[in-house]
């Protein structure tokens, strides 16, 4: 009787660790948000997809709304169905269930990932801009909030008059990691080399202490940029969710960067868990070259 007790217990712990590995090994569901953007998600987006669904690590889906001017009202993406969201969204205000939809999606622990030009998006959503920390265009200024600074070995916060939003010629220019002890950043090189792209700088917003400015880039004014060392990768909390900003990837040549894909892997990876598993590529770009697939 106590051989057929352990034997069974035996079976019950196996079917246990057996459940708990599927567990472990299900992908990620993620969800990317386009259809209106002043950039091209229509090559970005399947791009963007790409790069998720090749670390092994995600399921994609894609939400597209309607086109720029059209009845929005029947936009409802089931947010709650995904783990994270990732947003390659830049136009028409979403519907308020919508707007009210994703706020309870993130302040309950939903992942979110604003791409490049999402952080043009929705200047008059106050809890969307709280998500982002930082955000440009779209009528922005200083009543949008403050310019953050990186200054004498510290980030200062500016809230001189001045336009929310700007970038200059696009360039390769060096990424400088500020938090190297993040997961998202950790074991990466201090400074890489990323191709060319646009140097956001300028970026306005309400800037607040759940925000983390993990990487810089000089917005060289020889390239009609702003002279400052401007935040390029962001993390944040809102409620309990977590938040990648990354200002990087204006189109499908900057998105070839192994230190953009590398960074948005790990980025979305912790929006949706609080954790990396991913190592650093080999083929991660240097201080002084950059890396493309």
């Amino acid at each position: 009787m106590l051989h057929v007790r352990l034997s069974a217990m035996k079976r019950t712990v196996s079917l246990l660790i057996l459940l708990a590995s599927a567990l472990a090994a299900a992908p990620i569901k993620a969800l990317i948000v386009d259809g209106q953007n002043n950039h091209d998600w229509k090559a970005t987006t399947p791009i963007l997809k790409q790069i998720l669904e090749s670390s092994g690590l995600f399921q994609v889906d894609v939400a597209t709304s309607p086109a720029a001017g059209a009845d929005m009202s029947g936009f409802q993406p089931k947010f709650g169905d995904y783990r994270v969201v990732v947003s390659n969204y830049n136009g028409d205000a979403w519907p308020k269930q919508t707007q009210s939809a994703f706020e309870d999606f993130v302040n309950g622990g939903g992942g979110f990932v604003s791409f490049h030009a999402a952080d043009n998006a929705f200047p008059e959503w106050r809890a969307y801009n709280e998500m982002i920390g930082l955000g440009g265009w779209g009528g922005r200024n200083e009543k949008s909030g403050v310019y953050v600074r990186f200054k004498a070995g510290q980030f200062v916060r500016d809230n001189v008059p001045g336009v929310g939003g700007h970038h200059g010629k696009q360039h390769a220019f060096q990424v400088v990691l500020r938090d190297m002890n993040h997961p998202i950043t950790k074991g990466l090189p201090q400074i890489w080399m990323h191709a060319q792209d646009e140097l956001y700088d300028r970026l306005r917003g309400p800037a607040p202490d759940a925000m983390t400015i993990l990487a810089t880039a000089f917005s060289d004014p020889d390239m009609d940029g702003s002279g400052e060392q401007e935040p390029m990768l962001m993390a944040l909390t809102y409620g309990r969710g977590r938040v990648f900003h990354t200002t990087l990837g204006h189109g499908p040549e900057a998105m070839r960067c192994v230190g953009f894909i590398a960074t948005m892997q790990r980025g979305v990876e912790w929006a949706a868990t609080g954790k990396v598993s991913q190592k650093i590529p080999k083929d991660f770009p240097t201080a002084n070259a950059t890396s493309i697939r």
